[in-house]
């Protein structure tokens, strides 16, 4: 990243900072992560504001993003799963605080610039994969922790399944006409299920585009 690009993103982290409580690591992550490399528009690249990028997919606002990322308590997980790589940013700021990422995105065109783009710019952590994300990534399976970057009405179980005992998992499911970021542990007991805050996702979508 260069000097100037490193002065943007500190300054997108302090203004999320601003608004929501972070920790140092999602802080750090969202510091050292080059906005500018995965959107669409240079112009808009700090904007707080979801923008497209193609295939009927937007990439989240970094607000978002940040939200999700504190929610999935992923500080120093050995794995985790994305499903909905989109642009590959949430991965990316994932792997600052996680050892591995493990993305899937449905739409082949978006896998194949994700996994292009985070290969040059050294996120070698970060593993994309073309395929339906409601079924997870089985062969990588169980995850520490598992995040979906897109809306469902319910969490597929495949993806329960491939969560480890004790882990998190976060997704937006849908109530009625709105969408809820909601956290799910994975405990012996079952699984405990948490409501954090309102959010606007695409959906998840079942099969490959």
């Amino acid at each position: 990243m260069d000097h100037i690009e490193s002065i943007k993103c500190l300054r997108l982290a302090e203004q999320i900072a601003g608004i929501i409580d972070i920790s140092k690591s999602v802080f750090d992550a969202i510091a050292a992560t080059p906005r500018s490399a995965f959107v669409p528009s240079i112009k808009d690249a700090f904007s707080l504001d979801p923008q497209s990028i193609g295939g009927a997919q937007w990439i989240s606002s970094p607000l978002t993003v940040a939200k999700m990322t504190e929610a999935l308590m992923a500080q120093g997980c050995d794995n985790v799963l994305e499903i909905g790589c989109g642009s590959g940013y949430q991965a990316a700021v994932l792997s600052k605080i996680a050892h591995r990422v493990f993305s899937i995105e449905r739409i082949e065109s978006l896998a194949s610039s994700a996994k292009a783009r985070l290969k040059q710019l050294g996120f070698n952590n970060v593993f994309v994969r073309f395929d339906d994300g409601s079924i997870g990534w089985k062969s990588s399976a169980p995850f520490d922790r598992i995040i979906l970057s897109c809306a469902t009405a319910s969490v597929p179980q495949a993806l329960f399944d491939q969560l480890k005992d004790g882990g998190v998992l976060v997704a937006p499911v849908a109530n009625g006409s709105t969408q809820q970021i909601t956290r799910y542990i994975k405990t012996a007991a079952g699984i405990e299920k948490e409501v954090l805050d309102n959010c606007d996702f695409v959906p998840l979508l079942s099969g490959r585009a």
